[in-house]
């Protein structure tokens, strides 16, 4: 039976993942700030973890090493989204935007690469995110983390790849989430972006609310971790397709189309 951890497991895509891995046979260990907060009578257990804090992590490591001998599979999946324009957000929120998606992952994969290589064998699957590939408007920094997900996995793929781990991010489009709710905001706010935030804000939420739920994420999970050589980018969700090929192929096209979706 093979051990994962997921972290942040209480709710959205995590919540799930956590839970069709746990039917399907797997060792889950999911993860939270608050365990004790959490609310929910969970089918697996919930470890503490704070993935901006060095300390957080390694005390989250050991514990989970005392319940197991493997690692077999980590799931970065915990993250923040913080929304307004580029302009209006501030430099603290931008560090704590990147400190949280993009540290974040990148010292939970750190953590548990050398019992990966030791036991020379692993499965790290990011959750990155379809604005990791695209502009996308009053989302800046948010795309930027998960931009940068996709330069250093694309990286460390190549650079384990001797060790039999296996790397692989997950790019989902809209999912319905509570994430909308857990946004936090640019401050101070500018009023000539006003009409033109609210506008994009509204999108998100409405195309949030109307999307279908994210047990397709979950799947994609599944079926990476049955692959003996899973590929490295695995886009998920309406649209996931188009947009970056517009983007990559004819940049004026994608522009257009962002701009008339998100009423800019």
């Amino acid at each position: 039976m093979q051990t994962v951890l997921v972290t942040g497991a209480t709710s959205g895509i995590g919540l799930i993942i956590a839970q069709t891995l746990n039917e399907s046979g797997f060792k889950v260990f999911g993860t939270s700030r608050t365990p004790e907060k959490s609310g929910l009578t969970l089918p697996f257990e919930l470890l503490e973890l704070d993935i901006t804090s060095e300390r957080s992590i390694q005390t989250c490591i050991t514990k989970l090493l005392t319940k197991t001998n493997t690692i077999d599979v980590l799931i970065n999946n915990a993250g923040i989204g913080i929304c307004g324009s580029a302009e209006e957000t501030t430099i603290e929120q931008a560090y704590k935007q990147v400190e949280t998606n993009f540290w974040g992952a990148v010292k939970m994969t750190r953590a548990v690469l050398p019992f990966m290589r030791k036991q020379q064998f692993g499965n790290i699957i990011t959750i990155g995110s379809l604005a990791g590939l695209i502009g996308v408007p009053f989302q800046s920094y948010y795309s930027a983390s998960k931009h940068a997900l996709e330069g250093f996995f694309k990286s460390l793929r190549i650079e384990v790849r001797s060790f039999n781990i296996k790397i692989s991010l997950i790019e989902p489009g809209f999912f319905k989430t509570n994430l909308h709710h857990s946004f936090e905001y640019a401050e101070p706010t500018i009023e000539d972006y006003r009409q033109l935030r609210k506008n994009a804000l509204q999108v998100f939420s409405d195309s949030i609310e109307k999307a279908s739920t994210p047990e397709s994420v979950a799947q994609i999970v599944l079926k990476i971790l049955d692959s003996e050589r899973p590929g490295f980018s695995h886009r998920v969700g309406k649209n996931s397709w188009l947009a970056p090929f517009l983007q990559f192929l004819i940049y004026r096209w994608y522009e257009l189309g962002a701009r008339l979706k998100f009423r800019l």
